[in-house]
């Protein structure tokens, strides 16, 4: 995990303060990266990333949510309870599906949950910090902390390859 340089100016309208992530690979499947960016009052407070050689953009996009997570179950002080990230998947997952796949016995009506290792953590963690939602927000949408956020998934997967 590596911090990387050269906050951008200001883009648009974004959330000054909260915890934001972004994965993804390219192509997909393919190298991957993820990473997490915790900002307080538009102050970057803490940042990491890092990747995998073979992953998909589902992997990557769920593994910084969960190192989101680690870090508010982690982080006693943690004033920040909303996690930001522009999967649609990962939000549905978090707020309207995982405990129910969890009281099916991890089924889902079509078959078997996706990526179930991750997920199964995911509920872990959940469980961990009841206090801490997670808000959908546009990707490349010019907003601020999700695009630095991608810039640090670039790195991740640039040096996961």
């Amino acid at each position: 995990m590596a911090n990387v340089s050269g906050r951008p100016t200001r883009l648009t309208v974004c959330p000054s303060s909260g915890i934001f992530t972004d994965g993804g690979c390219s192509p997909n499947p393919g190298p991957g990266g993820w990473a997490v960016v915790v900002v307080q009052d538009n102050q970057v407070v803490d940042e990491w990333y890092g990747g995998d050689p073979t992953s998909t953009n589902n992997r990557m996009e769920l593994t910084g949510l969960i190192q989101a997570l680690e870090y508010c179950h982690n982080t006693k002080s943690n004033t920040l309870h909303t996690i930001y990230s522009d999967s649609h998947l990962c939000v549905q997952i978090y707020n309207n599906w995982i405990a129910q796949w969890a009281a099916q016995g991890w089924r889902r009506r079509t078959g078997p949950v996706e990526n179930l290792d991750l997920v199964q953590q995911l509920y872990q963690l959940k469980q961990q910090c009841p206090h801490i939602q997670v808000s959908w927000i546009q990707a490349h949408g010019g907003m601020r902390w999700n695009e630095y956020a991608d810039k640090l998934v670039a790195q991740g997967r640039l040096e996961a390859k």
